[in-house]
């Protein structure tokens, strides 16, 4: 006779109840399910434990005499890449789209959990197992907003399903990686997507109308290497917005208080990820992790072009001069944003620097900002890698 898991006699919370990881819940999905059982030692906001859990993923942790382990966690290669012919609306040039459809239609895999938006509302996620290549493209393009992938674990184990692809952001790959071994499948593929400042529905919407002259027909936006905020419209312009023009002081509380509390930019524990952040502008940047990333790379070595990335510029600069102006919410006039952008477009970090530059102003920023909401937690939940990021710069005092 087969002993019943114990977390199967748990129950998920109800929608909108507290959950366990109170005001820094990333909504991630797991307490949604009977995996809640293992919250304790499953959730990223209440137990930090990134480099035992590399151990496990990658055969070891990260280097911390080598600053680029700092920076990108453990990692075998790292390459710019675009598809030589890009899925059309995908955000970039279409490259998960394209890995997840290929370990789909090769049956390296039976479902893939990905990120469509409910029929309602473009921008509200709705987390499914695509189990076509239709249902996978109906999933491209990144949704800013909160989304609670791991809400489908009880139906993969209920589906008695084998082989899964999971794509996902940190938090939720965190989660996943600690109930990995209690779902019942032969093997887990991991595409991860680097991720900072995701926010609830109704603070993505006070960031479209404090930010775009036409938020109601945004459909995608990203903070790019250029300094600017892209907004892609219905029509297909784009519109561009200077970092240094945000009204600070109006968006400094949208961005979840779990997005301000995270030291996992790169999503550490994917066996694969791909994004835009250390590669020239547009190219995607892609990290492989461990064998099983290269497996899953492989897949596309036909569809894309790949070249070496660069790391030029200095960014320490720009970061510690960004700290005491985004804590106390500074916002430059328009034509001096502009022409601010111009010449740090021009002069300022590129490649692997300008992805430096963003880890170090998110960590910075974040660190104070634990320090001062949850000082409790700031020994315990700071990984050491991000504690080294941060003390290269002066930080407030208070």
């Amino acid at each position: 006779m087969t002993s019943i898991a114990p977390h199967t006699k748990a129950k998920g919370l109800k929608p909108g109840s507290r959950r366990p990881a109170k005001e820094l819940c990333s909504e991630c999905g797991l307490c949604d399910t009977y995996y809640i059982h293992y919250v304790k030692e499953a959730c990223a906001f209440l137990n930090q434990q990134i480099s035992e859990l590399e151990e496990i993923a990658h055969g070891r942790s990260r280097n911390l005499d080598d600053e680029n382990d700092w920076y990108f966690g453990v990692y075998q290669q790292m390459t710019a890449a675009r598809k030589k012919q890009p899925i059309e609306g995908a955000q970039w040039t279409g490259i998960v789209s394209a890995i997840a459809c290929e370990m789909l239609t090769q049956g390296l895999v039976e479902g893939v959990v990905c990120v469509q938006n409910t029929p309602e509302d473009r921008f509200q996620p709705m987390p499914i197992i695509a189990k076509t290549t239709e249902e996978i493209l109906a999933a491209r393009v990144n949704k800013p907003t909160l989304s609670p992938n791991l809400s489908i674990l009880e139906q993969v184990e209920q589906s008695g399903m084998k082989r899964l692809l999971v794509i996902g952001v940190g938090c939720q790959i965190q989660a996943l990686r600690a109930v990995e071994k209690k779902l019942g499948l032969e093997k887990l593929y991991i595409l991860g997507t680097p991720c900072v400042d995701n926010v609830t529905r109704e603070g993505l919407q006070t960031f479209l109308q404090t930010t775009s002259k036409s938020p109601e027909t945004v459909i995608h936006y990203e903070f790019m290497q250029d300094f600017r905020v892209h907004f892609k419209h219905e029509d297909g312009s784009i519109e561009k917005v200077p970092f240094f023009g945000l009204k600070t002081n109006k968006l400094k509380d949208v961005f979840a208080p779990s997005c301000m509390s995270c030291f996992d930019y790169v999503n550490s524990l994917a066996d694969l990820v791909v994004g835009y952040m250390g590669a020239e502008f547009g190219w995607q940047w892609i990290m492989v992790r461990n064998e099983t990333g290269r497996e899953m790379l492989a897949l596309v070595e036909e569809q894309i072009d790949t070249k070496p990335v660069i790391s030029q510029g200095d960014r320490k600069q720009a970061v510690q001069q960004s700290i005491p102006a985004y804590d106390k919410g500074v916002t430059l006039p328009m034509w001096a944003a502009k022409l601010m952008g111009v010449v740090i477009e021009k002069i300022g970090p590129k490649g692997l620097e300008y992805a430096r530059f963003s880890i170090d102003s998110h960590f910075t920023r974040n660190y104070l900002y634990l320090k001062r909401n949850h000082p409790e937690k700031l020994a315990d939940h700071v990984p050491e890698y991000a504690k080294r990021i941060v003390n290269q710069y002066q930080l407030p005092t208070h």
